[in-house]
């Protein structure tokens, strides 16, 4: 077998490697093309660290360009969310749209000529003792061919939102109607006049719910945990980044005081609605369990105008209807699951314990979890959005720039 070294041109004869396509990389490996891979790479870039993408789909972003709902926007100013190097355009809205957004990552990847390798399948990742090196083996391409690609270092860029949570729902089975996660669902226009249970009262969900009732269909909530709903803005300005600047000032719980005094002025009482708040304030949450606080974009009025109902948690679903557990009992058109998403790095990286295997995220927290042993990194996985991403990132381009300049100094090891 064969290693390739594309930039250089060489083949170097590898006695260890079963008979399989080999390419050896000089610069790092980085799974996954969304932003934050996105990012890591122009930071490399900019440092004039070459790397290479690797992307299961067709298309840089794909959760954001195949998996997001039509009237998605961003729920952060823009500022908070661009990516390093690179603002977002002035003439862009605060919120820009997804359309907007994905064509800045487009003209992101452009702009700092980063092309991903699509369709490659990670099937396993894992490091070489032997000579240090990482092994990633990927299918994919036209004729599904299987890759085996070779770096010092690897960037684990798949995000926190890599596969669908499909819960287990007693009789979900026995539901003669459509049955969906919001993954696959793009706008309200199929559900008109139809009655929607949507499982799940996060970010997505309730903003589900309210793209249903724009399209006069008829949406229940199942509101199973507390959770905390906030306003979008406060006094004019983003409860987000109020929420930045008075960390800076004071402490956590201080904060928690006062966005809960202040939703409670702009939005009044939740409890009353059926969306009882946790003990534990939104951002002391956020950062002790990683339960983001929802943003409310509209839901809440149409809530209390009744056009939107609110369950707890369901207990059964039947052919044609659902139990839920305070013993009420309604009729549905369609299910939507709005269950979230989950990290599927241990079902592909084998071998490291940088990663929790019960969630797929770095052991240690924001802000040391970027940096694993031997050559491996983690960026995406902060529970702090595109914000946490872009930090990670330079992190990353820095460390990995300095170790390849020291390596210039002496002779690398070989496999």
């Amino acid at each position: 077998m064969e290693f390739v070294t594309e930039t250089l041109g060489k083949r170097v004869h590898d006695p260890y490697v079963e008979e399989s396509r080999c390419i050896l990389i000089p610069g790092p490996i980085i799974v996954g093309s969304g932003p934050s891979g996105l990012a890591t790479a122009a930071c490399l870039k900019s440092r004039g660290v070459s790397s290479l993408i690797l992307e299961r789909s067709s298309c840089i972003a794909s959760l954001w360009q195949l998996k997001t709902y039509d009237r998605l926007r961003l729920h952060l100013p823009k500022h908070f969310c661009e990516l390093p190097l690179m603002p977002f355009p002035s003439s862009y809205p605060t919120y820009p749209t997804k359309p907007q957004f994905v064509q800045y990552l487009e003209s992101y990847a452009e702009h700092f000529g980063l092309k991903p390798v699509f369709n490659q399948t990670v099937e396993e990742a894992k490091l070489d003792r032997r000579c240090g090196l990482w092994r990633v083996r990927t299918v994919g391409g036209k004729k599904e061919e299987e890759t085996e690609y070779v770096s010092r270092w690897l960037v684990v860029a798949t995000g926190e939102n890599a596969e669908e949570v499909m819960p287990e729902i007693d009789g979900i089975v026995d539901f003669f109607g459509p049955i969906l996660h919001t993954s696959s669902y793009k706008s309200g226009e199929m559900f008109r006049e139809k009655k929607v249970l949507v499982v799940g009262c996060g970010n997505s969900g309730m903003e589900v719910c309210l793209d249903l009732c724009n399209f006069n269909a008829h949406p229940s909530l199942v509101v199973r945990d507390t959770v905390h709903v906030l306003p979008q803005e406060m006094l004019g300005l983003s409860t987000f980044g109020i929420s930045t600047s008075l960390l800076k000032w004071f402490p956590v719980q201080v904060v928690d005081r006062f966005l809960l005094h202040m939703s409670r002025l702009v939005l009044g009482d939740t409890d009353r609605l059926g969306l009882v708040r946790p003990k534990l304030g939104p951002l002391e949450r956020k950062i002790k369990c990683g339960k983001t606080p929802v943003l409310d974009v509209g839901t809440l009025a149409k809530i209390r105008s009744g056009d939107i109902k609110v369950y707890p948690e369901l207990k059964r679903v039947m052919q044609h209807s659902a139990e839920f557990v305070d013993g009420r009992v309604d009729n549905f058109d369609a299910i939507i699951l709005a269950t979230g998403y989950k990290s599927n790095v241990p079902m592909w990286l084998k071998g490291m314990n940088m990663f929790c295997e019960k969630d797929g995220f770095p052991r240690k927290p924001f802000p040391n979890g970027w940096k694993g042993e031997s050559g491996l990194y983690a960026v995406g996985f902060t529970k702090l959005g595109l914000l946490g991403a872009a930090i990670d990132a330079k992190k990353i381009a820095e460390d990995i720039d300095v170790q390849q300049k020291l390596l210039t100094l002496g002779r690398p090891q070989h496999c």
